[in-house]
């Protein structure tokens, strides 16, 4: 069975054919989804996904991209609205993106840091986006965890080898898409290939990045074998193993059976 680890069924082009994109999915043996909320618009959708397909679950949290919109939204308001909903397993993505800077770096900082509260008091993971920011998303994450224990998963992992050894450092979870499987990734694999398979989890991230031989087209979970299949060459492990490892790592840090 595959997991895929993150991905926005909520989005227009998934969620209109929703019963289609499952059934590829399982038809892939792509057994699992979690879908990942951006916005308290994005998690109205996500609520009905997850009561729908018992396959699906889902998270909460304000991308970076939006926190300028939701500066409101703090521990509280998380806490309250997913003690609510047992298949909600997850709080984020949250993080900091200084590529797009659509929000202004403060502001990103301190709903990252919510976020993190949020996340550690229910015991559940926070799922980390970075971009363009890797320093102060390891000093947040370093200082966060010393006191807490707190559960880390970085999404859609593009940086560098020392970024991933540190990260290891702290314990995290790393996830790797799609991306892995475009041309001239040489770096990221090199670091993806340091990084132990008892840390990594695959995710397709759709409808964003679909891999080789899609690139360029709308992503979906069903794609996701492609990354599993790039990830086994470049741990020169089998693809069984590259499966069973992520699903153990998938139910380990979501306490998942």
């Amino acid at each position: 069975m595959i997991i895929d680890s993150h991905c926005h069924l909520d989005y227009e082009n998934l969620y209109s054919q929703l019963d289609e994109v499952v059934q590829r999915a399982e038809s892939n043996n792509v057994r699992l989804l979690l879908t990942i909320c951006t916005t308290p618009k994005s998690y109205e959708k996500i609520k009905m996904i997850v009561k729908k397909y018992e396959n699906v679950y889902g998270t909460f949290g304000i991308h970076p991209h939006e926190t300028k919109n939701f500066e409101n939204i703090d521990k509280k308001f998380m806490l309250n609205l997913i003690k609510r909903n047992k298949k909600i397993i997850g709080i984020g993505e949250t993080g900091l993106d200084y590529y797009y800077n659509h929000s202004d770096k403060k502001i990103q900082k301190t709903s990252f840091i919510e976020h993190i509260h949020a996340a550690s008091e229910l015991n559940i993971p926070v799922i980390v986006h970075s971009r363009n920011a890797e320093d102060d998303t390891f000093d947040i994450l370093q200082s966060e965890k010393k006191n807490s224990n707190l559960k880390i998963l970085i999404h859609c992992f593009t940086g560098s080898k020392n970024f991933a050894k540190k990260l290891i450092d702290i314990n995290c979870y790393i996830s790797v898409s799609g991306i892995i499987t475009f041309d001239k990734t040489g770096d990221l694999n090199e670091a993806v290939k340091s990084i132990p398979l008892e840390n990594l989890l695959v995710e397709t991230d759709s409808p964003y990045l679909a891999p080789i031989p899609y690139r360029g087209k709308s992503n979906e979970p069903s794609y996701i074998v492609h990354t599993v299949d790039k990830l086994s060459k470049i741990k020169n492990v089998s693809k069984d193993l590259v499966v069973k490892q992520t699903t153990k790592n998938f139910n380990k840090i979501f306490n998942l059976i």
